[in-house]
């Protein structure tokens, strides 16, 4: 949590201009056009994206949106929902988070080889149809194998969980790797304990294989778990942190 603090901190006080060249390259950043069962709304969680969005821009990376369908994509915690952190009305405001939100691409316009990392955020949106899109899977695997990075939190990582290498092997199998948990998903009104959705996180990502890294297995539930170039986390306040990881390893 410390840590979030200090970037938000941080994304307030530098500009761009100071740290644009310190990485440098391009990040993809996948989101779901949203489902619906019943009366869940599934979407992306617009903090668990802004915020990443925000640590990416300020240390000098071009960010593109993508999304099975392209177009605009909805979030939950919208800012006319909530009081969101600074951090994510900088990047609205500022940034252009809303303009790619509102255009995003379509896969087939996505070439892997422009990019140096892949992040998925949090909202079960991509649960329903990232999870299955192949072509955005195979978009993750290229990305993978050029030696970039793949990045997730919250429900974001069960999403990659069908990512498979061109050796056969799924991206996640024997690698450490975490992700909202079943533990809490249980608890979850909004999705009936996880029963609105086609899958659990955790369930998948055991299921292709992973090492999957519970709450008990960490010194703090918000810690960020980094394995062969794959940074994840449980949950919405990690989300920058994961972000900050990521950037770390490019550089």
């Amino acid at each position: 949590m410390e840590l979030v603090r200090a970037l938000l901190l941080l994304g307030m006080l530098v500009s761009p201009a100071v740290l644009a060249g310190q990485t440098g390259g391009k990040v993809l950043m996948i989101l779901s056009n949203g489902a619906s069962v019943g009366e869940f709304e599934a979407k992306n969680n617009l903090w668990e994206y802004a915020e990443p969005h925000h640590i990416f821009v300020m240390h000098g990376l071009i960010v593109d949106f993508v999304s099975p369908r392209g177009g605009r994509v909805s979030f939950s915690l919208d800012a006319d929902e909530t009081d969101p952190p600074g951090m994510v009305n900088y990047t609205i405001k500022y940034e252009g988070f809303r303009q790619k939100a509102d255009r995003t691409l379509e896969p087939g316009a996505i070439d892997a080889d422009d990019y140096r990392a892949v992040f998925i955020g949090g909202g079960t949106g991509t649960l329903f149809d990232v999870a299955e899109d192949q072509r955005l899977m195979s978009i993750i695997a290229r990305v993978y194998e050029n030696g970039g990075i793949v990045g997730g939190g919250g429900h974001g990582p069960g999403s990659f969980g069908n990512a498979k290498l061109s050796n056969g092997r799924y991206l996640v199998a024997g690698k450490r790797v975490t992700g909202f948990p079943n533990s809490t998903e249980q608890r979850s009104k909004w999705t009936k304990g996880g029963t609105l959705l086609p899958f659990r996180v955790e369930d998948r990502l055991r299921t292709r294989g992973a090492l999957f890294v519970s709450k008990e297995e960490l010194p703090d539930k918000h810690d960020v778990v980094i394995d062969s170039r794959i940074v994840t986390a449980m949950f919405l306040p990690s989300s920058a942190a994961v972000a900050q990881e990521m950037v770390n390893l490019m550089k």
